[in-house]
């Protein structure tokens, strides 16, 4: 029975496995662009602040330069991805 139930699942865990490791190159690629993105938009930030005394814009755009810095939404994507992968052993080890 558990080997019927191993093989049913294969196809599942197959499928998981290749897109687990699409989305972990994804993430990687993404959390690389986003880093260095967020530190123009910080750069920017202090600009607004400094030079144009922009005191509530330079905060809005510091918000968003935390949002996607590695601290932010990478952060959180790879937490889900690290809960899919926990999803994807259980699976496995059925």
């Amino acid at each position: 029975m558990r080997i019927l139930l191993k093989i049913l699942l294969f196809p599942i865990t197959l499928i998981l496995t290749v897109i687990l490791l699409i989305c972990e190159f994804i993430c990687m690629f993404g959390t690389m662009l986003l880093s260095i993105l967020a530190l123009i938009l910080f750069a920017l930030a202090l600009g607004i602040m400094i030079f144009l005394g922009e005191l509530q814009d330079g905060i809005k755009a510091m918000v968003l330069a935390f949002l996607i810095s590695p601290y932010g939404i990478p952060l959180f994507a790879g937490w889900l991805i690290g809960k899919l992968q926990s999803v994807n052993e259980r699976l496995k080890s059925i």
